[in-house]
């Protein structure tokens, strides 16, 4: 759903783990100004017949008084100088007209570039900004409001504004004059030695089979493909220690997503059932006689509300077991984040991790339609990239034995997380510069989806909008994405996939960044009308479609480390990647304190600070205690640290 643009702020409320915080990310650092210092050299004139001005015509101007017949001269002499002062301008004279031609050619080159840019995509224009301006208005797009009264934005005529208007035209201009320049070689690579020392060895087993002998369980989770994804190995884990059978999971239809998928038309069934059958027992239905209970009446069921995010192994033997004791099954509806991270046996997370990473496997019309977006991100390299056969499986080297000739080098490529829709932005409470309209709009939109935000707001003093990008704790807007991936060092040719849903603003907050970076696609744009016609009303599998080329890219940057796409996307980069797959995961704190100097910092100074900024978020270091072992697999439980 479009909908109305907003200028500029971030968006993002739900505290996002802290994750950008971590590695060291929470040092700030101070400000740095850099002075020019100025310095008036004088002359000193010197009557000595030693001085070294007076060695020369060109050193003084008392000599040059003298080469040019100025003085008391004879007017014997008079002609003769006269003659070498007019044969003297027209040499110099020469020299200075290539001098000036050489630099006008300078200047309307770097101009030409800088139009380049400017006029690439939608209509963004770079006006000459005066010195008290601070805004930027991007042409191409108007106003428009459907029968539904929901504003949206259309080709014509009309203006957006954005505060970030000095810093973006310095943006424009680093890249057009970096054009044909090398990249920061560390964009592209993760620290590799501490990295490559952990592998994977989450398949490993050390105990006999669950014979699932205390009931069985049904689930039916909730949210998108990710939240459901946790959920699937959360309950994978509770079954092995309840000693019970796990049903194939339902998925709960959302209003958000719209989505009626269900389990077998997103992963591959059996595979799931046969690669854990060693773990945990599962089946596709309860027994025939039990699928006439009334579970809500004789209380087998319970629901998110009954379960407290992150509960502890001991909260299911006490409260859940009974249940399957007594009713032979218990059914998780809503179920979701419900399984603590910590404290919990090891073998327990060790299965976690093998349903993650080894369990889940697309379906393979999923698998064939990612690799065919793999290999034109690629440019239709023959080369696949390290983590392909475990994403698309036999997809990966059919692509390659379709191709004749000798193999090709792939071309590399960046995927971008930008979590900017508008239910981030409206649950964010976070202000975008929109004015009171967009305020208007958010608000309704939080009294509809989520009215106990609304309430709170409504009864309680929370922290303004400035407080909380303050904190980073709103994600970043595309305008601050595109500064910061400029700040880094990436080159305008840059190819780059876009992950996610609809933008908050649509295209005319994407203009800015498809301006600096044309090369910046879509499933939408790689794949034609057929191809992705069986995704179409299917929000779930077009999110797999996301993650599998997110996961397989050469670099992979998020914008709001709290999502749960970022979180997966980069936990299953760690754990096959090799030391090989780098992913950026800002601070926002830190940019925050850097982007709120936009009218006064210089370039430099502003690559310098986010490169710092984003450099501390890249230690290689192991799982916090507490922390998603599906973002964070370098544990002992997960994987093994070869020397």
């Amino acid at each position: 759903m479009d909908s109305m643009p907003v200028s500029i702020e971030a968006n993002g409320k739900k505290q996002e783990e802290r994750e950008a915080e971590e590695g060291g990310a929470e040092i700030r650092a101070s400000d740095q100004t850099y002075g020019r210092a100025s310095s008036f050299h004088g002359w000193s004139w010197q009557s000595s017949p030693r001085s070294s001005y007076d060695s020369s015509p060109s050193s003084s101007w008392c000599g040059v008084g003298e080469w040019l017949g100025f003085g008391s001269e004879s007017k014997r002499r008079g002609g003769t100088k006269r003659k070498a002062v007019k044969a003297w301008y027209r040499r110099r004279g020469k020299g200075v007209v290539a001098v000036i031609a050489l630099l006008a050619c300078f200047l309307a080159m770097n101009w030409w570039m800088l139009s380049r840019i400017q006029d690439s995509s939608h209509g963004l224009k770079f006006r000459i900004l005066r010195a008290n301006s601070s805004t930027l208005s991007i042409r191409g797009y108007q106003e428009n409001k459907t029968e539904e009264g929901k504003i949206s934005y259309i080709s014509g005529s009309g203006h957006r504004k954005t505060i970030y208007a000095k810093l973006l035209a310095k943006a424009a201009h680093a890249l057009a004059e970096g054009q044909n320049k090398p990249e920061p070689r560390e964009l592209w690579v993760e620290p590799f030695v501490p990295a490559s020392s952990w592998r994977p060895c989450a398949d490993q087993r050390d105990w006999e089979p669950n014979e699932g002998s205390n009931g069985y369980i049904l689930v039916s989770a909730n949210g998108g493909i990710n939240q459901q994804r946790v959920a699937v190995c959360n309950v994978v884990a509770v079954a092995r220690l309840l000693n019970a059978t796990l049903v194939v999971p339902k998925f709960l239809y959302s209003s958000v997503w719209r989505d009626p998928s269900q389990f077998g038309d997103i992963y591959q069934e059996e595979h799931f059932i046969n690669y854990l059958k060693p773990d945990i027992r599962i089946v596709k239905e309860l027994p025939q006689e039990l699928q006439s209970l009334d579970l809500e009446a004789i209380g087998s069921v319970v629901t998110d509300t009954d379960i407290m995010k992150e509960a502890k192994p001991s909260f299911y033997l006490k409260n859940i077991l009974p249940i399957l004791h007594r009713n032979r099954v218990v059914h998780f509806v809503g179920y979701g984040n419900r399984l603590s991270s910590d404290p919990l046996p090891s073998q327990l997370q060790r299965l976690r991790c093998r349903c993650n990473f080894h369990a889940l496997q697309f379906i393979p019309k999923i698998q064939e339609s990612g690799a065919l977006l793999l290999q034109r991100m690629r440019q239709n390299g023959t080369q696949f990239g390290p983590l392909d056969q475990y994403l698309v499986g036999p997809f990966a080297e059919a692509k390659i034995k379709g191709k004749t000739g000798r193999s090709t080098k792939r071309s590399r490529y960046l995927a971008l997380h930008l979590r900017f829709e508008i239910d981030m932005a409206a649950h964010s409470l976070c202000d975008f510069g929109g004015g009171e309209e967009e305020r208007r709009e958010l608000e309704s939109y939080r009294e509809i989806h989520f009215p106990a935000l609304t309430q709170l707001k409504n009864t309680m003093k929370l922290p303004s909008p400035a407080a909380l990008r303050a904190e980073g704790l709103c994600p970043l807007m595309p305008e601050e994405t595109v500064l910061m991936l400029a700040a880094l060092g990436f080159n305008r040719k840059t190819r780059i996939f876009l992950a996610g849903a609809h933008i908050y603003g649509g295209k005319s907050r994407l203009a800015v960044l498809t301006s600096l970076y044309p090369n910046l696609v879509t499933k939408e744009n790689l794949l034609s009308s057929t191809e992705i016609e069986p995704f179409m009303n299917f929000s779930s599998q077009l999110a797999a479609l996301d993650f599998l080329v997110s996961t397989a890219a050469d670099v992979f940057a998020m914008t709001d480390s709290g999502s749960q796409l970022s979180s997966l996307v980069s936990g299953y980069r760690v754990y096959y990647g090799g030391g090989k797959m780098p992913t950026i995961r800002p601070n926002k704190r830190r940019l925050a304190d850097i982007f709120v100097k936009n009218n006064t910092i210089e370039w430099k100074v502003f690559e310098e600070r986010v490169r710092k900024a984003v450099r501390q978020t890249k230690r290689v270091r192991s799982r916090p205690v507490g922390r998603s072992i599906y973002r964070y697999p370098r544990c002992k439980q997960c994987m093994c640290i070869v020397k």
